[in-house]
């Protein structure tokens, strides 16, 4: 190749180079970005969501013997399903990752033989109440905070009674409701 050439095709790729970079310098002047003064996203936090929520007061919640009254246990069957990854709901039946739930209502609290309960669940004391157990299934932790459980808990009141009510069929003598 000779030199003439060699400096044409040199210069042609360097101009080609020039060019693109003079290209992107234009359009980042025409298309600026907008870049905000603190880089990163905003997220929400519970402060803007607090107020309008103080605001508007939630309903009051039913209590839990007018709930009982309108429980359906085939309904909270349906609901109990999510348990039986580790619960067991049989007369007789071993424990699972959790203790068998058969006759669970009036029973006293962490007493399944061979079952290791955590700490705090055995400091509780006391027998399983339907209310008790309501408190329990809405949130475990914050019940018993050492518990080993890892279910984070139903909120929704009338789904909870419908599987207290579904507990009250896993009874040869089963626990009254308590009155209204």
């Amino acid at each position: 190749m000779h030199a003439a050439e060699f400096n044409k095709t040199a210069l042609a790729g360097l101009g080609s180079i020039l060019f693109v970079i003079l290209l992107i310098a234009f359009s980042n002047l025409v298309f600026a970005p907008n870049r905000p003064a603190v880089p990163g996203y905003a997220l929400p936090t519970g402060e803007t969501a607090a107020a309008p929520a103080a605001a508007a007061a939630p309903a009051p919640e039913e209590p839990l013997p007018v709930l009982l009254a309108k429980a359906d246990a085939k309904k909270g069957a349906q609901d109990a399903k999510v348990c039986t990854t580790c619960h067991n709901f049989d007369k007789g039946g071993a424990a699972k990752v959790g203790p068998d739930l058969w006759g669970v209502v009036g029973r006293p609290i962490a007493s399944v033989a061979g079952f290791a309960y955590s700490d705090s669940l055995k400091a509780m004391g006391g027998d399983w109440t339907y209310e008790k157990l309501d408190h329990w299934i809405a949130n475990p932790k914050g019940m018993a905070s050492g518990t080993k459980m890892a279910f984070p808990g139903e909120k929704e009141p009338q789904k909870r009674a419908d599987i207290l009510a579904y507990l009250q069929t896993l009874s040869d003598s089963p626990v009254p409701f308590p009155a209204k």
